[in-house]
């Protein structure tokens, strides 16, 4: 099936379908998160947790009565899913023999492999220790020299970090979000214990690139390829990577309207870009409960389809998350997130979770457009959000007066209170 064009709105649907973010949640419970994981390609993980951790606010967009719990037990119970990469990033757990090409890549590396050179004594001491004691976090190793490292500050954090890199370890659990680790041969399912071919890992990639993101320009492909194997591809490489997998029917170019570059997409999602073009939901997406028209949706701070500039490309929306900025160059919030209603992002919310007086904090609120703020429909949307958010995180009050105007905000306090005092 041949498509030579596509509106921006439609291809801005087709990768939040994709990504399972459109029209509406269409997955439930801990089934549905294993679902929603294995849709997505790969879900970024991250440890602060303002509110919630970004890790758990993607999944909780996806997944109708999504918990944390549900992930820690696909993870480190079922093994069905493991976390890798200096980006902290989940992969189904099928995957695993072709991240160990890229696993032992990341060993060679010249960093990597002079560190292996200089701390020989204590690689071999850690594991010793591992397998005397294992499974084991960093806490328990003790009388270990100081060091200055964004890994860690004992030489077995940085141990333990370049063993679990380069794929001799693998997480066991974790303890808040702290890594518990052992063998991976202590861990893994014997179905994935092999490790595959280059070349066979380096075709699995390609084309995952484009189940990830959805749609790629050449140079966009080229970047991620280069992120999951492991190693510089060129110009001419990609180009050849990029013209082999049209010739052979794997991806098939499509022109977006105003753009220059043509993007390209899995020849087998194209029947799926029609739908949506002619102004349809493919039956596979239809959500359980409300639409993101009929509620909104809090995007985690590192959601694949905003953040990295995404946001502009996709949405015509600016978002850049200012966690680790300082706060007087902020120009939203620490933990801004941006609102999707309906197909658009429209918004920005900077929420916090005050646990002690388990409350809801609206910190900040910014409408793209003011006229908004007055539409009836997009206010009952909002509200709704929020109340499924104050419900996720565990709040029994919220505190809203930062929303601008005072009448929305007293709306939506009021609306809130009546729904969370009725849980």
């Amino acid at each position: 099936m041949t498509i030579s064009q596509v509106s921006k709105t439609m291809a801005r649907r087709y990768v939040l379908g994709r990504q399972g973010l459109w029209p509406g949640r269409r997955w439930a419970g801990q089934d549905g998160t294993a679902h929603a994981l294995r849709s997505s390609e790969s879900v970024q993980m991250d440890p602060l947790n303002v509110m919630a951790r970004s890790h758990d606010l993607a999944l909780w967009g996806r997944v109708l009565h999504y918990q944390p719990e549900h992930l820690h037990t696909l993870m480190y119970r079922d093994r069905g899913f493991f976390d890798y990469g200096s980006h902290l990033r989940i992969y189904p757990m099928q995957e695993l023999p072709y991240w160990r090409v890229a696993m032992r890549r990341k060993g060679n590396e010249p960093r990597w492999a002079t560190f292996a050179e200089q701390n020989r004594a204590l690689l071999n001491a850690v594991k010793a220790e591992l397998r005397a004691r294992g499974p084991l976090g960093n806490r328990d190793f003790t009388g270990q020299s100081r060091v200055i490292s964004y890994r860690g500050r004992k030489a077995s954090a940085l141990a333990l970090y370049y063993l679990w890199l380069t794929g001799e370890l693998m997480i066991h659990h974790r303890v808040g979000f702290e890594r518990v680790y052992d063998f991976r041969e202590h861990i893994i399912p014997a179905s994935v214990g092999h490790e595959a071919m280059d070349a066979e890992a380096e075709q699995f990639f390609a084309r995952k690139v484009f189940a990830f993101r959805g749609w790629c320009t050449a140079r966009g492909w080229a970047a991620w390829m280069a992120f999951f194997v492991e190693r510089t591809l060129g110009r001419a490489e990609a180009r050849r990577w990029l013209d082999g997998m049209m010739a052979d029917g794997t991806i098939t170019g499509v022109m977006v309207e105003g753009e220059n570059d043509p993007y390209y997409v899995l020849t087998e999602d194209m029947v799926l870009l029609a739908a949506v073009n002619d102004g349809h939901i493919p039956e596979a997406w239809q959500p359980l409960e409300t639409t993101t028209q009929e509620e909104v949706v809090f995007l985690a701070p590192l959601e694949t389809v905003s953040a990295g500039g995404r946001a502009q490309a996709l949405f015509d929306f600016e978002y850049i998350w200012e966690v680790y900025k300082p706060a007087a160059k902020r120009r939203w919030g620490y933990y801004t997130l941006p609102i999707l209603y309906g197909d658009q992002l429209v918004a920005r919310l900077d929420p916090k979770f005050e646990r002690a007086t388990k409350t809801l904090v609206i910190n900040g609120f910014w409408l793209e457009q003011e006229r908004l703020g007055k539409d009836a429909d997009f206010v009952e949307a909002l509200v709704r959000g929020l109340t499924r958010l104050a419900t996720f995180v565990g709040a029994r009050d919220v505190a809203a007066a930062a929303v601008k105007p005072p009448r929305l905000s007293k709306h939506i306090q009021r609306r809130m209170k009546a729904h969370l005092r009725c849980r």
